[in-house]
C-alpha cells in the first residue's frame, strides 16, 4: 500500500495543515486523512508532521506493509537517516510507531507524483482545527488525478 503525504501553511501562517492519502497498488482509494494545526509556521516541522499523519492513516487502515511518499527531501532523509533536527521527538516517534510494521519505507517522490495530497492539505486549511478522515469516499478534488503505480 502506498500513502503520500503532504503539509501546508496559510498565508497568513498562522493555520497549517497535513494530509495522506492512501492506495492500493492498482490506484484504488483506500482512505484519505487531513489536520488542521494552529501556530506551527515552519514548513520542514509540517512535512514531519505529515509523515506522522501518514502512520496514523496506515493503523487507521491496518496496513502491514506500506510505502510512504513525501515530496520533501529534507523529511524522508531525516526519517531514514541518523540525524533528528529540530523536530527530533516526532522523528522519535515516528520511528518507534514504524517499526510495529512489517515493513515501512519512506520515500521522495516529485511534487507532480504527490498532487493528491497536496491538493487535500491545500483545501484542509478551511476545514476546523482536528483531524478529519474519510473512508470510503475521497473527499472533494482528489483521487481525480491520473495515477501511475510504482
Amino acid at each position: 500500500m502506498k500513502i503520500n503525504v503532504d503539509a501546508a501553511l496559510s498565508k497568513n501562517k498562522v493555520f497549517s495543515s497535513v494530509a495522506a492519502v492512501a492506495r492500493n497498488g492498482a490506484g484504488d482509494f483506500l482512505g484519505a486523512s487531513s489536520v488542521v494545526i494552529e501556530g506551527i509556521t515552519d514548513p520542514e516541522t509540517m512535512e514531519i508532521l505529515a509523515c506522522r499523519e501518514g502512520l496514523a492513516l496506515a493503523n487507521d487502515l491496518s496496513f502491514r506493509r506500506v510505502q510512504m511518499a513525501s515530496d520533501c527531501s529534507n523529511a524522508v532523509r531525516s526519517l531514514s537517516g541518523s540525524t533528528l533536527g529540530s523536530y527530533g521527538h516526532i522523528i522519535k516517534e515516528i520511528r518507534e510507531g514504524a517499526a510495529s510494521f512489517q515493513e515501512m519505507v519512506f520515500v521522495h517522490e516529485r511534487r507532480e507524483a504527490n498532487q493528491d495530497a497536496h491538493i487535500l492539505a491545500r483545501s484542509s486549511l478551511y476545514n476546523s482545527l482536528g483531524r478529519h478522515v474519510w473512508f470510503f469516499d475521497p473527499p472533494d478534488g482528489v483521487c481525480n488525478s491520473y495515477f501511475v503505480p510504482n
